[in-house]
């Protein structure tokens, strides 16, 4: 649950999921997201490039309140301003998985997860905006699937929301939830921002004011 009123909390992130997750968590907070090319940051282990992602987000985010006058707001402030930023990948058959870009690409990773599974790697990292210093880790969570049937891999691709997330893989959407056989893992690490990490770094960031 929410710390005290002297916490400022900002969640560097355009995603609802997370949005939602961190309103569930008991947290009120202003969003702010950054702009970045993920695809300029490569790293090939699944983990290290989450975390990177998170750093990068992060750090974008941080100029963008030194331009707009936000951070000078911060700084002179007595507040505690924490902020999060988080990312995640899929990880299919030993492949990393992005967001999909091409309808193509999104039917081939839904299809791909037809009768058998997928494994997200989530990051998350807070970072004390006044004294820079930043706490990070990360989650995995398996997902297994009955068969997808060919007219709900049509009608995700449609609607559109497959191409903003990782590997266009949507487990809390009513087409898809009721194909999912098992979760290994939490739920809202599954849907980018895992709450029992997303908490514990928070918790360690304020133990070191």
């Amino acid at each position: 649950m929410a710390a005290s009123s002297a916490l400022r909390l900002i969640l560097g992130s355009s995603s609802a999921s997370r949005r939602q997750i961190l309103s569930e968590m008991g947290y009120k907070f202003t969003l702010l997201s950054a702009d970045i090319d993920e695809k300029e940051i490569r790293k090939e282990k699944p983990e290290e490039l989450v975390v990177a992602l998170a750093h990068a987000k992060a750090d974008a985010i941080l100029e963008k309140m030194k331009n707009n006058g936000m951070m000078k707001e911060i700084v002179d402030s007595q507040e505690t301003t924490l902020m999060i930023t988080a990312d995640q990948v899929v990880v299919d058959d030993g492949v990393i998985r992005e967001k999909p870009s091409t309808p193509e690409e999104a039917r081939k990773f839904i299809k791909g997860y037809s009768e058998s599974h997928a494994a997200t790697i989530g990051s998350v990292l807070v970072t004390n905006v006044k004294t820079g210093a930043r706490r990070e880790g990360w989650d995995k969570a398996e997902v297994y699937f009955h068969k997808i049937p060919d007219e709900v891999v049509e009608s995700l691709i449609e609607e559109g929301n497959v191409f903003y997330v990782a590997g266009g893989l949507l487990v809390e959407h009513p087409l898809t939830s009721p194909l999912v056989e098992a979760i290994v893992g939490t739920i809202d690490s599954v849907m980018g921002l895992p709450k029992a990490l997303t908490e514990k770094l928070i918790k360690e960031s304020l133990s070191e004011l």
